[in-house]
């Protein structure tokens, strides 16, 4: 398949998820292509079959992929969020001790 401007991303993904990309479509009820699950399933990157593997239709699959959450953005969200909350309580995640004064000290 080409992948156009896309390949080098498609294929970086590839690698970082250790599976080829399945085919974005699949044949529809009515014969003409339509999104499939795995596809969608794979750019999230969820392991495969982590939805596609469940008894349910095709669009369900694809609802509940939807209403998903990608691991990866939210790993870097709740990173975000700590990041945000250490700064709000003032915590240095390079020291080991802080005075009564908030001075810091590092362990010697």
């Amino acid at each position: 398949m080409n992948w156009g401007a896309y390949e080098a991303a498609i294929r970086r993904w590839e690698a970082v998820l250790g599976r080829p990309i399945p085919h974005p479509t699949q044949p529809g009820n009515h014969g003409r292509p339509v999104l499939a699950p795995a596809f969608v399933e794979h750019l999230m990157g969820l392991p495969e079959g982590w939805v596609t593997d469940l008894p349910l239709p095709r669009t369900a699959q694809l609802r509940a992929l939807g209403n998903g959450v990608v691991p990866q953005q939210a790993a870097h969200a709740v990173a975000l969020l700590l990041d945000d909350l250490a700064e709000l309580l003032d915590i240095n995640p390079d020291t080991t001790h802080r005075s009564q004064t908030g001075q810091e000290a590092t362990a010697a």
